[in-house]
């Protein structure tokens, strides 16, 4: 009886919807009407209750939004074309820092070739800059052993979608070309790198990892790969990510963790922390809706930076939810992030949600002026490997650091995932309704294609009014942000790494410590607003303090 009054109602919505039959075969024509049962049964799903005489007045008002429905989706939308409503991270009264000042990197000190050039694979950019600024070794020795690395272990991880061999090559041997003659670009010079298969790049497939895009070419760069390209860095490969931006799996298998081939990397992008933990990329890029630069960085070890909402361009990059994306590296070390935002930061003419606010990274913390906040709550109920996450707190006090214990704002955050399920749905809304979602590998529950699906019935009041709670859950975080420059918080506790990746703050993310069984474990910085700099500063003196992110992964072949 139950299932039958559901299968009723899911009916009704769709009819209201205008869902394509290719979701409901049976609905093999859309009703030229709707009735008063279809109203009654459709209103369930969306927790209303207006009487009878309410919905009659409605019923013609429902017709005529079938019909705009209809002309909406006679309309192409590719992914690349946003709303144009764009959100707002900006808190009333948040203030900009105005003054750009020059970037301040650490003295690399004194760097050696090794004998074994294979040696440098797990080298920091900062080192391998010093190296080829000093032209100790040339861009395209560094290139061809990376490439052979990837060659190597690459299939076995399934971190790589596609070489990029013949660019890198070239890259390589103009960036020689340029050093030699006394035109140095800056420390990404010549460093070769890698990007999650959703930016893309001209001439080569942009698969979205997923199997109904697995042949699809966007020709042109996007605005990440042009400005790495302007600083000298050297595109080395298209890294594997979660079919469409969720998990590890993706139409060529499931890329792994280098540290136990057991487990997958985690995801959405899986194959740049694979890969940059492997020491296959000099460093690589990676994109955050909602964990997928921290997930996959706690499991692979590395250390990864989602900047501020609005920081990065995210201009010929795949859509998932426009007002959450963000676009950062996933390097060996917080330094290596800050050289690598500093190359792609800012306006680029083209996404209309990006600020003009300088990154005056300076690797000099002053302790005593620096207000360092910690999640008490967060680290007192954490469950599994404890004293690792305690450790962080016993460092940061060595430091100097005077730890503020707060909490986050007490709003209902985990009801505003309708915000990215809604986004989502919409940036695939035409795969859902052709029936094309089929063809996806993951089909369960909790995978896209039934999330697309059920994200149809979400209603537009309701996307609305979880934006407008989230706009007070962004006035309260200001409230707190005010008292402290960054706070601490175990990387997957409580409600932070959901309401953060809400409200837009940047994150650093990199490792704590080592698990019983051998895999890494993690912790996450949180910065003001455009607040880079000094949450970048922070996160290299604690990881300065370690040597977690120098231990690295015994490969199989």
């Amino acid at each position: 009886m139950k299932q039958r009054l559901f299968r009723s109602i899911v009916l009704a919505m769709v009819a209201l919807l205008g869902v394509l039959p290719a979701v409901y075969p049976q609905q093999e024509k859309k009703p030229k009407a709707v009735t008063m049962e279809m109203a009654e049964l459709a209103q369930k799903i969306m927790g209303l209750n207006f009487d009878r005489a309410k919905l009659d007045s409605a019923l013609e008002n429902l017709v005529e939004q079938l019909e705009s429905f209809e002309k909406i989706r006679s309309i192409p939308l590719p992914n690349n074309i946003p709303p144009a409503i764009l959100f707002n991270p900006i808190p009333v009264g948040f203030e900009f820092e105005k003054v750009k000042k020059p970037f301040k990197m650490s003295r690399p000190g004194k760097v050696m070739m090794p004998k074994n050039i294979e040696d440098l694979a797990f080298w920091s950019v900062g080192q391998l800059a010093e190296l080829i600024r000093t032209r100790k070794v040339r861009s395209e020795q560094l290139t061809i052993m990376y490439l052979n690395r990837l060659k190597k272990y690459g299939p076995k991880l399934e971190c790589v979608v596609t070489l990029t061999e013949d660019l890198a090559l070239k890259q390589a041997k103009q960036a020689d070309k340029e050093i030699a003659k006394g035109k140095y670009r800056g420390p990404l010079h010549g460093i070769p790198f890698g990007v999650k298969d959703l930016l893309s790049v001209k001439g080569y497939k942009t698969t979205w990892g997923s199997v109904p895009y697995k042949d699809q070419v966007i020709d042109e760069d996007a605005t990440v790969v042009k400005r790495l390209e302007n600083a000298g860095a050297v595109l080395m490969a298209k890294l594997t990510m979660g079919e469409l931006a969720m998990g590890d799996v993706w139409f060529g298998g499931k890329t792994r963790n280098p540290w136990n081939y057991k487990q997958g990397s985690s995801g959405s992008s899986a194959g740049s922390a694979s890969a940059t933990a492997a020491g296959l990329v000099g460093f690589s890029i990676g994109t955050e809706t909602l964990g997928s630069i921290v997930s996959p960085s706690t499991r692979c070890g590395t250390t990864g930076l989602r900047p501020t909402y609005g920081r990065v361009s995210r201009t010929g990059a795949m859509a998932l939810s426009w007002s959450m994306d963000k676009i950062g590296p996933i390097c060996r070390t917080v330094e290596d992030c800050a050289l690598v935002l500093n190359a792609i930061y800012g306006p680029d003419g083209e996404d209309q949600t990006l600020y003009d606010a300088p990154f005056n990274y300076d690797p000099k913390v002053d302790w005593k002026k620096m207000r360092v906040g910690y999640l008490k709550m967060e680290f007192d109920s954490v469950r599994s490997n404890k004293a690792i996450s305690d450790s962080v707190l016993t460092v940061l006090r060595k430091l100097g650091a005077q730890l503020i214990p707060i909490e986050l704002p007490k709003l209902p955050v985990d009801g505003l995932r309708i915000i990215l399920s809604a986004e989502a749905a919409a940036a695939f809304d035409e795969l859902t309704r052709s029936g094309k979602d089929d063809l996806m590998v993951r089909q369960m529950k909790g995978a896209w294609p039934n999330s697309f699906r059920s994200s149809r019935f979400i209603p537009a009041v309701e996307y609305i009014e979880a934006n407008r709670v989230r706009y007070l859950v962004i006035q309260e975080m200001q409230k707190l942000m005010k008292n402290i420059d960054v706070y601490v918080a175990p990387s997957f506790g409580g409600s932070n790494l959901l309401l953060t990746n809400l409200t837009g703050h940047p994150c650093v993310v990199l490792p704590d410590g080592f698990t019983k069984e051998g895999t890494p474990t993690s912790i996450s910085f949180i910065g003001q607003l455009f607040g880079e700099a000094k949450l970048l500063a922070v996160a290299k003196q604690f990881q300065d303090a370690t040597n977690y992110h120098l231990k690295h992964p015994n490969l199989e072949e």
